[in-house]
C-alpha cells in the first residue's frame, strides 16, 4: 500500500468535499418528477418543498400591534427565510375580533393572538382570558400561573375539546393592568354610575354592579367614540396603551385603582395548519412567542410608571382605598359564581385562590 503524503491526503479530501457539495446542490433543484442524480444513481432527488404561508391576525390595532405582536412575527419570518412566511393582520382586518375563534376553527386563518374573551372563544376557560377581576396583581403572575400552577395544561385541554381538535392553544402571556381612562375625574365609586365604557366582556359583566354601562364596538373605533361622546371612557388597558393608541388624546383622566394586574392573552393556531409546520419551525415559533411575552413584560412595566410621572396628557385620580376595598370584596362572590359554571372553571378558580394565598403569605415584594 502506497504511503500518502499530507499534501496528497488533503487534496483527496478536498475533492471529495467538492463532489458532496455538488451532489447537495443538485438535490436542491425543483424537477417535475423525481430523478436520479448523475453523480450517484442510487440517490433520489426530492422535490423542493413549497413555502408555508400563514394568515395570522392579532386582536391589536395597527399602533399597538407594533409592540405586542409585530416584532416577534418579523423575527420569525426573518429566520424562517423561504421556508415559511406569516402575513400579519391587525384588529378586524380579515374578520371581526369577535369571530377570530370561529375563523380559526374553520381554517379561514391559520393563527391568532388574542385573549379568549374578546374573540368569543367556545372554550370554557374563555371567561378567564383578558381581565378576570383581581385574579392577578402583577404581570409576572401570569407566566407563573401557566408554567408552574398548571393553567397551561387546562387551556390546552379546553381548546382541544371545544374546537373538536381544530384549534390548538400554544402559549399565554401577560399584558398591562386594567385601569379606567375617562373624560371626567373618578374620585368615588358613585362616579362610575352611568359611565359608558369600552371594556372586555367579563370585566364589563363585573363592573355592571357598580353602574358601569359596558359598550362593545370595533377596537379601532374606540378613539372616535370617545371624541364624539359615544363613550365616556375605556377600561381596556393600562396607561401605556392609552398613550400608544390615542386614547390619552381623547380622555383627560387616568384612574390609578386597578381592576386586574395583568391581561391574559394567548397565541393560537389552526390545528391542521400547525401540524404542517416542521418541528424546527415549530420550535422557532415557540421562541418567537417567548420573545413576544418578554418584550411586553418590560415595555408595559416601564411604560406604566414612566407615563404616570412624565406622560403629561392624563391627570391621575383615585378612589379612596376604603371604597375600592368594597370592589375587591365583590370579586369573591363573582369568582364563586364563575366556579359553578363547570368543573374546569372551578379548577381555574381554585388555582387562582391557591396562588394568591401563597403570594399573600410570601409578603413583600410579592404582595403588599
Amino acid at each position: 500500500m502506497k504511503n500518502m503524503t499530507t499534501r496528497e491526503f488533503l487534496k483527496g479530501a478536498c475533492m471529495g468535499a467538492v463532489g458532496m457539495a455538488a451532489g447537495s446542490a443538485l438535490t436542491g433543484c425543483d424537477p417535475k418528477d423525481s430523478k436520479k442524480s448523475p453523480l450517484d444513481k442510487g440517490v433520489t432527488i426530492p422535490q423542493t418543498m413549497k413555502m408555508i404561508k400563514w394568515r395570522f391576525q392579532t386582536y391589536a390595532g395597527t399602533a399597538l400591534a407594533q409592540h405586542v405582536c409585530k416584532p416577534a412575527i418579523d423575527a420569525f419570518n426573518k429566520v424562517a427565510g423561504n421556508r415559511m412566511h406569516i402575513d400579519l393582520y391587525y384588529a378586524d382586518q380579515l374578520v371581526p375580533t369577535s369571530e377570530l375563534f370561529s375563523a380559526l376553527q374553520a381554517g379561514t386563518i391559520d393563527g391568532v393572538q388574542s385573549d379568549d374573551d374578546s374573540m368569543s372563544s367556545a372554550a370554557d376557560v374563555r371567561v378567564f382570558g383578558g381581565y378576570f377581576p383581581f385574579a392577578t396583581r402583577y404581570s409576572l403572575d401570569v407566566p407563573v400561573l401557566f408554567a408552574q400552577y398548571g393553567l397551561d395544561k387546562i387551556w390546552a385541554e379546553s381548546y382541544k375539546e371545544a374546537s373538536g381538535g381544530k384549534v390548538t392553544w400554544l402559549s399565554a402571556g401577560s399584558w398591562d393592568p386594567c385601569h379606567f381612562a375617562t373624560k371626567k375625574p373618578i374620585e368615588h365609586l358613585s362616579d362610575l354610575k352611568g359611565l359608558r365604557v369600552y371594556t372586555f366582556p367579563t370585566a364589563g359583566r363585573f363592573l355592571q354592579q357598580f353602574g358601569v354601562v359596558p359598550v362593545t364596538l370595533p377596537y379601532e373605533d374606540a378613539e372616535m367614540a370617545l371624541r364624539t361622546g359615544t363613550l365616556d371612557g375605556v377600561a381596556w388597558s393600562g396607561i401605556t396603551e392609552d398613550y400608544t393608541v390615542g386614547w390619552a388624546d381623547a380622555c383627560k383622566y387616568f384612574l390609578t385603582n386597578s381592576l386586574s394586574g395583568a391581561w391574559i392573552g394567548s397565541y393560537f393556531a389552526n390545528t391542521e395548519s400547525w401540524a404542517q409546520v416542521p418541528d424546527d419551525l415549530k420550535t422557532l415559533f415557540k421562541l418567537s412567542m417567548d420573545s413576544s411575552h418578554y418584550y411586553r413584560q418590560y415595555w408595559y412595566w416601564g411604560g406604566e410608571a414612566d407615563l404616570r410621572v412624565n406622560g403629561g396628557k392624563l391627570k391621575l385620580c383615585s378612589i379612596p382605598e376604603a371604597e375600592w376595598a368594597e370592589v375587591e370584596k365583590k370579586a369573591v362572590p363573582f369568582w364563586e359564581e364563575i366556579a359553578k359554571a363547570s368543573p374546569r372553571a372551578k379548577a381555574v378558580v381554585d388555582i387562582f385562590r391557591k396562588y394568591n394565598a401563597v403570594m399573600a403569605k410570601a409578603g413583600k415584594p410579592y404582595r403588599y
